[in-house]
């Protein structure tokens, strides 16, 4: 098939390498415009952009898909279906009725739960065992068409969101390339998601990844995990943020008051609202992560001192 591939971020990468490997013709690439990044702060495209230029294929970036602009120019292209991966805007009526046989989507859960933009950081943070990919039928509803197929994927106790997207975004590629052979071949039809079981994933904010001592430590740590590298777990100290990057579960159950902090020469423990956990590494404002036991000899910390004051 003569397929338009829409992406934005590093997440979307593998499943455009896969289809540009595939027996499908990616004629042209919809991303989101460039946008600042780095310290500079300078304009630069996204890495889905990147991929496309460096195999010669066209690049459409409109400021919204719903511009003239671009459904005239798609409407030009005449793609037989165009899979989405982590786009980033929502695709209008008019777009998503273009190509013969749609927009499908891969979306990083297993639908119906966790419908939104953050499925994967929200299936850390509930703790939930199994989580997954599925490709579906893009449609104006937030994440409700009918879905393709699926892969599963469990979800490791010292699994971060960047881990567990990592492994997904490999194995959804595989599954965004077979569902496209069987959408060409007729081979696979698309099933309702089931009623029952319903779950949202909206975007997780700054105010959602700072931590609360005075819950229990396997919420810490689940906090911690789930919003590891985006949008980065948080606490204060001396007025200032910190960012934590890593902690674990203390198998020596150490009870501290929630934030007391507690270093040695073995490791560096805070306390929670059950028992502590130990605290590994953290990143100070305006430097690289580092050892927590390291970053607590640089400052000194004083006996009544406490994260989150």
């Amino acid at each position: 098939m003569r397929v338009l591939f829409a992406g934005t971020p590093e997440t979307a990468v593998p499943s455009l390498r896969a289809i540009l490997a595939s027996q499908h013709e990616v004629v042209a690439v919809l991303t989101r415009p460039d946008a600042r990044a780095g310290r500079g702060r300078k304009l630069a495209p996204s890495p889905i952009a990147d991929v496309a230029a460096d195999a010669g294929i066209e690049v459409l970036k409109p400021q919204r898909p719903r511009d003239p602009e671009f459904l005239a120019r798609l409407s030009e292209i005449g793609p037989d279906c165009a899979p989405v991966v982590a786009y980033g805007g929502l695709i209008p009526r008019a777009v998503l009725d273009v190509p013969k046989h749609g927009w499908v989507n891969l979306h990083f859960s297993l639908l119906p739960a966790w419908r939104g933009a953050a499925p994967v950081q929200h299936a850390v943070m509930a703790g939930d065992d199994v989580t997954g990919a599925c490709t579906f039928q893009l449609e104006e509803g937030l994440d409700t068409g009918p879905v393709y197929g699926m892969v599963t994927d469990e979800i490791r106790p010292t699994d971060t969101s960047g881990d567990l997207l990592g492994r997904l975004a490999e194995s959804g590629a595989q599954l965004l390339v077979a569902t496209l052979d069987g959408i060409a071949s007729g081979a696979v039809r698309a099933e309702p998601q089931p009623a029952d079981g319903v779950s949202m994933a909206p975007k997780l904010t700054v105010d959602d990844a700072r931590v609360d001592w005075t819950a229990p430590a396997l919420r810490v740590d689940r906090v911690v995990r789930a919003c590891t590298p985006s949008p980065g777990a948080w606490t204060t100290f001396r007025g200032e943020r910190l960012k934590l990057t890593r902690v674990t579960l203390d198998p020596e159950v150490k009870h501290l008051g929630p934030g007391e902090l507690e270093v040695a020469k073995s490791g560096m423990w805070v306390g929670s609202g059950s028992h502590a956990v130990a605290l590994v590494e953290v990143q100070p404002p305006g430097k690289r992560p580092m050892p927590a036991a390291a970053w607590a000899r640089g400052v000194r910390i004083e006996p009544d001192e406490r994260l989150g004051q």
